[in-house]
């Protein structure tokens, strides 16, 4: 006689966009209901890092590639403390995670870490409707919560738009800490933590930097209280429009002078300590396998994005601004949608996408080197 183990079926889902599209699969993850902005990322691995990078904070994600969970999850990968995402939506998950780091399911974190997921669904065929229509609030609903397409509905579209949305400070450390210099300590730098990923000090502490990583409320003095060398603003979730306080710090560091480098979030508060506006995307960037140029060398680097909001500052030349010129420094080759700034007359630049390449390519790896020099500069 023998005893079946075989795992019951999971339980239905419904996954419903704010334009009353519907698509119908199965629960996966944890079982309940949850709401975010639909996206999509086209990476094909590195689905661990996208999970747990809090850029993704109230983002329901859509895997563009068909199979996911291959690799299970490790306990090595992560970027930060937890899983941001608010929701996550796969086509084929992997039945058996085959790697050797693996310790569990994807399925199993995510149900660990009550994130609401769906699989089954054509991603193919809701991606080509998110680039169609844009990105989008929506809900997943799965068990008990699962109610008829107006109801649920009804729900999502009283969910909250991203639009507007201040989150850094949902996302960000609430205590300082210190990542040490790896060999010999070359520079300090206070690192504005706005949803900072973990890789990104340990790409610095790579290069003989002690990296003071210091909450979004921080204040100019607390930034200057570690005697910095250089100055970091990090990657981050919400609408830039709404982020008056980081802003203000940009505007201090740059009129003291100090090296100040940006990534992403940080990308938006520079252009808007410049004066530039930003905008929102109609569905954004992200992925890990996004082509962008170097203005001042030509070079096209593969890069990681995360992005649904921009710059806007014109490409044309240089522009005027209370801290000197100006200038957009790199562009995305698919869109034509600014990915980097550079001050000409004060040690600042920027880029739109992540650097850290955590997952993703690493052609992007110098901007850490660019920053160095900057303070090399700073203290000759």
């Amino acid at each position: 006689m023998t005893t079946s183990t075989r795992k019951p079926a999971p339980a239905p889902a419904v996954l419903v966009l704010e334009d009353g599209r519907v698509f119908r699969g199965r629960a996966y993850g944890a079982v309940g209901e949850t709401f975010g902005e639909a996206v999509f990322s086209t990476g094909m691995t590195g689905y661990q890092e996208t999970l747990t990078d809090p850029s993704y904070h109230r983002q329901v994600v859509v895997m563009t590639a068909p199979h996911v969970g291959n690799t299970g999850v490790n306990d090595d990968d992560p970027e930060s403390r937890r899983v941001w995402v608010a929701g996550y939506v796969v086509r084929d998950p992997a039945r058996v995670p085959s790697n050797w780091r693996s310790v569990r399911t994807l399925d199993q974190e995510l149900a660990a870490q009550d994130v609401v997921g769906i699989s089954g669904v054509d991603t193919r065929a809701l991606t080509r409707h998110l680039r169609e229509r844009g990105a989008m609030r929506v809900g997943i609903f799965s068990g008990a919560a699962v109610d008829s397409d107006a109801a649920l509905l009804a729900k999502v579209r009283q969910a909250p738009q991203m639009k507007g949305a201040d989150l850094c400070g949902e996302v960000a450390t609430d205590a300082p800490y210190v990542v040490p210099a790896i060999g010999e300590k070359r520079f300090t730098v206070a690192a504005v933590d706005l949803g900072i990923k973990g890789m990104t000090p340990r790409r610095m502490a790579e290069r003989g930097i002690e990296v003071h990583v210091l909450p979004a409320t921080s204040s100019v003095e607390d930034l200057y209280a570690v005697a910095p060398d250089g100055v970091f603003f990090s990657n981050g979730p919400g609408d830039p429009a709404t982020a008056e306080h980081p802003v203000s710090l940009v505007r201090a560091v740059l009129e003291r002078g100090t090296p100040l480098f940006g990534i992403c979030f940080g990308n938006q508060l520079l252009g808007r300590a410049l004066g530039f506006g930003t905008f929102k995307l109609k569905y954004g960037h992200r992925g890990i396998n996004q082509p962008v140029q170097d203005r001042a060398t030509g070079t096209v680097e593969i890069t990681a994005h995360n992005h649904g909001f921009a710059v806007d500052a014109p490409l044309d030349g240089p522009s005027d601004t209370p801290y000197g010129r100006a200038e957009v420094s790199h562009v995305c080759l698919n869109d034509d949608v600014v990915e980097g700034l550079r001050l000409l007359d004060r040690p600042a630049f920027s880029v739109q996408y992540h650097p850290e390449a955590a997952a993703g390519p690493h052609d992007a790896a110098y901007l850490f080197d660019r920053f160095v020099s900057l303070m090399e500069g700073q203290r000759a």
